[in-house]
């Protein structure tokens, strides 16, 4: 697989303008990466704003570098070959009533200017014109990236009307960038935060995703807290009173204490210290997640006080522990919350023994006990057990002591 190339993948954005511009349309670079350049981010994608038409678009690219999926609002893809990135050519547009609080019910072609006006933050309505090498701005957003606020275009709640989701973008732009939520915006957030179940599980669930990896997931948190979000999307870490305060608290702490997590050990180290297992299921299962980050998830808050016990357990119940896929996880999770560190040093030693001491292959298998005469049924897998974990703690040593250990436990 070739790696991507952001070298690459800017020049072929500003190609796709220049041949835009060539044509004799109007055309910008718009939203996040402009924000992210005048940032001094690299910008990983780049979308593309323009007075053409999606007609215009396909017929200037052609048909077999394009793709028109989103052509009924405006929107062309324009294929640039591996290992490029597609690039969403937008036509410039304003919007008619979003019925479904996320898509508008029509879109009508219009001007640069309109089509800034139409965005969710002043932040993300900014073009950049890669020829000219300029920024334009029709809604005061380099002021507010200066001033580091998170600000809704023309009225607060009307953009949220539009897309609920605009709430939630706006607490994870707001963490991620480190910047403040404009007080009027942060008002309109609270008083229609109720409204948040319109939203799919699943945007919502990408959007808690995003937060939750990121760099600075606890003021996340924190401000789906404050918001008022948290009570209609994760009302389980919502928490008024001693004891739960208190382990808000701390999975606060080790929530912050984490190097680059995956999304299951982030949600599991926010939870562990507030719901069990089943529950952790439950919100799984609401936010329509996978079953493996679903059972990731569970399986480190059920776990998640195991290792400190690790050097008094018998090696055929941690040993099960210590080979399962999520073990680093499981560690992480153990230090981050301040875990017993001479059982974290165990089991890490115990991880760099040599494969055939930490996983040797079973002596037997459900084969043997076919050959053994022995009828299928529910005991083969507590014979398999019972002769794994007296191989895993040497009271057997080979394939004739666990064929005869299985024939005593046929009876």
């Amino acid at each position: 697989m070739t790696p991507f190339d952001p070298d690459k993948q800017q020049q072929f954005a500003e190609d796709v303008v220049g041949r835009l511009r060539e044509a004799g349309f109007e055309a910008y670079w718009a939203g996040g990466c402009v924000r992210d350049q005048m940032m001094g981010r690299r910008p990983k994608d780049f979308d593309v704003a323009t007075s053409a038409t999606p007609e215009q678009i396909r017929e200037l690219f052609g048909r077999r570098r394009t793709l028109a999926i989103g052509a009924a609002f405006g929107v062309i893809t324009v294929l640039g070959g591996k290992p490029l990135e597609p690039i969403e050519v937008a036509t410039f547009r304003r919007d008619a009533a979003y019925s479904d609080g996320r898509h508008p019910d029509s879109v009508t072609f219009s001007s640069a200017e309109e089509d800034a006006s139409r965005r969710d933050f002043t932040i993300n309505g900014l073009f950049y014109d890669p020829v000219e090498k300029k920024v334009i701005d029709f809604v005061g957003g380099c002021e507010d990236m200066q001033r580091r606020v998170i600000r809704a275009i023309g009225c607060p709640r009307d953009r949220i009307t539009e897309d609920k989701l605009r709430m939630l973008r706006a607490v994870r732009f707001a963490a991620a960038l480190e910047f403040e939520i404009d007080e009027e915006t942060f008002l309109a957030v609270r008083e229609m935060a109720d409204q948040i179940g319109v939203v799919s599980a699943e945007r919502i669930a990408a959007e808690v995703t995003k937060m939750l990896i990121g760099r600075n997931r606890v003021r996340a948190i924190e401000l789906l807290l404050e918001s008022g979000l948290a009570e209609h999307v994760l009302p389980e870490i919502v928490v008024a009173e001693e004891p739960d305060k208190a382990h808000l608290e701390q999975s606060l702490a080790a929530l912050g204490k984490l190097d680059s997590p995956g999304f299951p050990l982030s949600l599991a180290t926010l939870l562990h210290k507030l719901v069990d297992a089943t529950a952790a299921g439950q919100i799984c299962a609401r936010w329509r997640l996978s079953n493996q980050h679903t059972e990731r998830t569970c399986w480190l808050i059920e776990q998640h006080g195991v290792i400190d016990d690790a050097q008094a357990m018998p090696w055929s119940r941690l040993q099960p522990i210590l080979t399962s896929p999520g073990i680093g996880d499981l560690l992480a999770l153990h230090e981050a919350t301040d875990g017993d560190a001479a059982a974290l040093t165990y089991c890490r030693e115990k991880l760099s023994l040599p494969p055939d001491q930490l996983d040797p292959p079973p002596l037997l298998t459900g084969g043997d006990l076919i050959a053994l005469g022995i009828p299928t049924g529910p005991l083969y897998s507590v014979i398999l057990k019972q002769v794994r974990d007296a191989q895993l703690d040497g009271l057997i040593a080979d394939k004739q002591q666990a064929v005869a250990m299985a024939e005593g436990l046929r009876e």
